[in-house]
């Protein structure tokens, strides 16, 4: 499987990316946000975590007029698998290829922790080795996390399954760190070939450093 990082000004996270799906034998390689263009022969193409141009004006923002994004737009509307982690996931919302919107932290502050998970669908490529149900232990890492939709596209996301994860506490009650409505921790789009979270499954691959819960999750991308 060929996967495909974009790295951008203040990326910190992409070497945790290639780490985790090259542990599951993945060949990734790195691509620099300035590129015009995309490897002819990658099967998934993350965006990672981070804080893309320092967050500057709002996370993602000026990330999305980088020059590579032309490429990544066009891999996406052609049907291509695109994971956004964290600051990828902002990113993918203010491409508007993810519905919604992100605000700062309920709390306005810089959350840092590990956090439970439940899984809310597996229809989809990225969940399909968990079971509805299934609560992961995942660290989380951001200051704008609390995702926002209106009632009506809360509803369409429900009705077409692209509410993946929700925050929860270890039994699997509601346990909402951040704001996000519904606690709402990843969707993706009614395709589902676009998956965005904002816990970080790539640093989820080693019980000795926490959990290795973050390894069925990237498992389900793999052929």
């Amino acid at each position: 499987m060929n996967v495909s990082v974009v790295v951008f000004p203040g990326t910190n996270c992409e070497f945790d990316a290639k780490y985790a799906f090259e542990k599951l034998n993945a060949t990734v390689s790195m691509i620099w946000h300035k590129e015009k263009s995309l490897p002819k022969d990658i099967d998934l193409l993350i965006l990672p975590g981070g804080f893309s141009y320092g967050d500057y004006l709002r996370s993602g923002a000026i990330a999305k007029f980088s020059s590579v994004m032309d490429a990544v737009v066009k891999f996406a509307k052609n049907g291509g698998r695109i994971l956004g982690i964290c600051n990828g996931f902002q990113i993918l919302l203010e491409l508007s290829l993810l519905q919604g919107a992100m605000r700062k932290n309920e709390n306005v502050h810089f959350i840092s922790d590990f956090h439970h998970l439940k899984v809310i669908n597996k229809n989809n490529k990225f969940l399909s080795k968990l079971n509805e149900g299934d609560i992961l232990n995942i660290p989380i890492a951001h200051a704008e996390g609390n995702y926002y939709v209106s009632q009506e596209e809360l509803k369409s996301l429900y009705d077409n399954e692209q509410v993946l994860l929700k925050y929860c506490d270890a039994f699997g009650a509601e346990s909402n760190p951040n704001g996000s409505i519904d606690s709402i921790a990843g969707i993706c789009n009614k395709e589902k070939n676009i998956f965005g979270l904002m816990p970080h499954p790539e640093r989820a691959m080693e019980s000795i450093l926490g959990s290795d819960d973050g390894v069925k999750m990237i498992e389900g991308f793999m052929k």
